[in-house]
């Protein structure tokens, strides 16, 4: 799996934080810092915060290489 986050978008509503925390951290008040190669333990938590940012600033990649999400 892999992760990108459109920074330009993103507006700090930390969801995504709350939802995954060892994958996104909010830095400071707005800056988001996020794995782009996450675990795949991590699947579940990763889509629930990208279908809760209420902007849409997350796009979750397949992996190519397995073919799996």
């Amino acid at each position: 799996m892999r992760l990108v986050v459109d920074l330009n978008r993103c507006q700090g509503y930390a969801q995504c934080a709350f939802l995954a925390p060892d994958v996104f951290t909010l830095h400071g008040e707005e800056a988001l810092l996020y794995h782009p190669h996450p675990d795949d333990t991590q699947r579940e938590n990763v889509a629930r915060a990208a279908t809760a940012c209420p902007v849409q600033a997350i796009l979750v990649e397949r992996d190519e290489v397995s073919g799996v999400r």
